[in-house]
């Protein structure tokens, strides 16, 4: 379908985040059931519809969502390609529409649309939009049969789908109220965080302010990353490391880098400087393990979890898990069930084989890691959001914030870390660190959160607003040095810290309530 939405008479102009004043295309607002008749390229609207319950149920979900305001619910499919399927969603306000727009991400191999992410959007003010990203989500290790012989669709996934809906969620939210957003924001998280910087870097004009949490940016050095630990737990018996064993490491890199920040509080505020040796706890003379300590093998699993993946050569390839994050390991250290993300990718993407056994492959071994470099070189393209150039998105204004919790057991922390520092090498020059480095947080921030789990969760501090951040950084030129979060105890905040831009991390003062944020400052760490 070739369709173009109805021209709109210019009525003035508007200012945009970019600084730049250009033509407001303005007409009378839509009412929300007849935006069915709103045409736009190769889109249809299935549906438009009026929740006005303050309750809404998603498709084949259980449990509705609640607390929300009047909006508009319109459902459609965009078919950019000829195998092209993008549903999406957009919600917006009936009433107090904060005149802004906001793109939510996904997670996993996607195919839902995220109604958790629209809710919390709407409460917010915001017209919001979401997309199944072009497939119908299917479980287990068929997660990624999607694209088994659908290469229009992995792009969908990788890429295109979140670009279709921002342009058609942007344009029907124009034709419902009459006028643009004043400013355009993407919030996700894993896939989402990968989604918001595919955005910067491919689509630098989508949006104004982006927040990229946790992203699986790097896709299929993720894949291979996250696939070894689970193999091994399944083919090695000998070093499994079962969850007593993990807290018996866990405690003992507590032991030897908590109190590195000025204080112990059963936090690692920066383990890239946690010098931790799981061989410290290893048995006496190589005796059996009583669950007190670890034996040889043991200690050779936990040292591989700590260091990442290496291909044959012994080359670096993924960033392993830091000491603190040893009790969260469970979903990469299960020996009855993989972790499915990666064993769907290559079962499907890479070698489109159903009955494909997943514990014959090793990358260890020179010609599968030959196998495994050959669907990277095919899909790396298409799945992963590495490059380091943003300057056409800080051209236009464009502010970006990067959150990485260093306890994530899914996506290492050290792959946020790796790809800021791309851009800070991209963007060097002539310059030394220091300049650079200011350079590019005029634009491009990344915060660490000591103790926080993939997304959210854990035992540090892990909840936070970071889209007010941005709101702010965007709108009104408030750059934040920090973040504050909050760590909730049975829904009760019980402690408070700092995240601070990178290279900073929060470092006890030295006096004060070690559970409250005031009493700790943001500077760079001594090096050892």
């Amino acid at each position: 379908m070739n369709r173009t939405i109805a021209a709109m008479t210019v009525a003035g102009t508007i200012s945009l985040a970019c600084g730049r004043s250009a033509p407001v295309t303005t007409s009378a607002p839509t009412q929300c059931e007849q935006l069915g008749a709103v045409e736009l390229e190769n889109t249809i609207i299935a549906s438009a519809e009026r929740v006005t319950r303050g309750v809404f149920t998603p498709p084949g979900a259980q449990d509705p969502l609640t607390n929300l305001p009047p909006f508009c619910r319109v459902t459609g499919e965009i078919r950019p390609t000829s195998d092209s399927h993008i549903a999406f969603e957009l919600w917006m306000p009936l009433e107090n529409w904060n005149g802004k727009f906001a793109g939510v991400g996904n997670g996993g191999w996607a195919g839902v649309i995220s109604y958790a992410a629209l809710a919390a959007e709407l409460r917010r003010g915001y017209a919001t939009v979401s997309t199944n990203t072009g497939h119908v989500a299917e479980p287990g290790l068929d997660m990624a049969k999607f694209a088994y012989g659908h290469p229009e669709r992995l792009a969908d996934l990788g890429w295109r789908s979140v670009h279709e809906m921002t342009v058609k969620g942007k344009a029907i939210t124009q034709a419902f109220y009459g006028r643009p957003a004043r400013y355009a924001y993407f919030i996700g998280c894993s896939t989402g965080g990968k989604q918001g910087l595919t955005e910067a870097q491919r689509f630098p004009s989508d949006y104004d302010g982006i927040v990229a949490t946790a992203p699986a940016n790097n896709w299929v050095k993720l894949m291979a990353g996250s696939f070894a630990p689970s193999r091994a737990a399944a083919v090695d018996s000998a070093g499994r490391l079962a969850l007593p064993i993990r807290r018996v490491l866990h405690d003992a890199a507590l032991r030897a880098c908590d109190a590195s920040d000025g204080v112990a509080d059963s936090l690692i505020t920066n383990p890239a400087q946690c010098a931790f040796d799981p061989a410290t706890v290893q048995c006496a003379g190589g005796a059996e393990s009583s669950g007190t300590c670890l034996t040889p093998a043991q200690v050779r699993t936990a040292r591989a979890m700590y260091d990442g993946l290496r291909d044959p050569a012994g080359q670096k390839v993924w960033p392993g898990l830091p000491p603190g994050s040893e009790p969260f390991w469970g979903p990469l250290t299960n020996p009855n069930t993989p972790f499915p993300i990666p064993v769907s990718y290559y079962r499907w993407v890479v070698f489109g084989e159903a009955d494909w056994d997943w514990k014959a492959f090793d990358l260890a071994s020179p010609n599968d890691w030959a196998r495994h470099l050959e669907g990277e070189r095919k899909n790396a393209p298409v799945l992963s959001a590495i490059d380091p150039n943003l300057r056409a998105f800080r051209g236009r204004g464009g502010k970006l914030i990067q959150i990485h919790g260093w306890n994530d057991q899914l996506i290492s922390a050290h792959n946020s870390i790796d790809y800021y520092e791309s851009v800070l090498a991209f963007e060097r020059g002539g310059r030394d660190r220091d300049a650079t480095l200011r350079a590019v947080q005029d634009f491009h921030r990344l915060f660490m959160a000591p103790g926080m789990l993939h997304c959210a969760g854990g035992p540090g501090p892990n909840t936070f607003d970071a889209h007010g951040a941005l709101e702010a950084w965007v709108e009104r030129g408030i750059a934040p040095d920090s973040i504050i979060a909050t760590r909730l105890t049975n829904g009760v905040p019980d402690r408070t810290r700092p995240l601070c831009a990178y290279p900073k991390v929060a470092t006890y003062k030295g006096s004060g309530d070690i559970n409250r944020a005031e009493n700790f400052s943001c500077a760079v760490p001594s090096m050892r």
